[in-house]
């Protein structure tokens, strides 16, 4: 019986692990920020956006968790929020698309440089990656699988550690990856802006689609 609750109790961390991966693999502004680091500088940096990036994820699911349905209210109920983000999408992504190659300038060490603070921030100011946790815990309680606050602190521990372990595995093998294309390609940084800008507005013209079919 006490083996039986010890795997059920780790197939949470599994859980956490998987769905992490999902909310992780589209194309977003953590992804964006770590294959541009790796391209741009090198692979520990962008390891560094992977770490607190991961923290803003876990923190993003422990708000869902805990009020999952007045979230998914607010959102249905204030279509601005949505077209907001698309707005967004649309802005950063012709700004990157038209941007032109500049020069190098000088270091200088302020929190907007941090790699940790810019993980953290854009993993944190993330509405869509909010939503998806609202919904994925939606589709766990359907299947009986269920999470919650009042779940025991074993539960929560290794289900959150397995969002965090998620994310940066993610992140990480985005980061590989980007090194993979950085040793094969010499100067593409100008084609990284101007593929990250055209998939920021493919990403912006789903959402506006995904609005007005709903």
């Amino acid at each position: 019986m006490l083996y039986y609750k010890s795997i059920m109790i780790l197939v949470y961390l599994f859980i956490g692990v998987i769905a992490s991966i999902l909310s992780a693999l589209p194309l977003g502004a953590s992804n964006i920020a770590v294959i541009n680091t790796t391209l741009k500088q090198n692979a520990k940096q962008a390891f560094k956006i992977a770490i607190t990036a991961g923290i803003a994820e876990v923190i993003l699911s422990y708000y869902a968790l805990d009020c999952n349905q007045v979230i998914q209210k607010f959102f249905n109920d204030n279509l601005w929020v949505q077209l907001l983000i698309v707005g967004i999408l649309f802005l950063v992504g012709s700004y990157l698309f038209f941007k032109k190659q500049s020069e190098p300038k000088p270091k200088t060490r302020k929190l907007t440089q941090s790699k940790y603070a810019t993980g953290f921030l854009l993993g944190i100011v993330n509405p869509p990656v909010l939503i998806y946790w609202v919904i994925a815990f939606g589709v766990l309680h359907n299947n009986d699988i269920m999470l919650s606050l009042k779940s025991s602190a074993s539960v929560l521990f290794l289900f959150f550690l397995g969002v965090y372990l998620g994310k940066v595995l993610t992140l990480y093998f985005y980061s590989k990856l980007s090194a993979v294309i950085k040793n094969k390609v010499k100067d593409i940084s100008l084609i990284v802006n101007k593929v990250t800008g055209v998939l920021l507005i493919v990403i912006g013209f789903a959402q506006a689609a995904k609005l007005y079919i709903v």
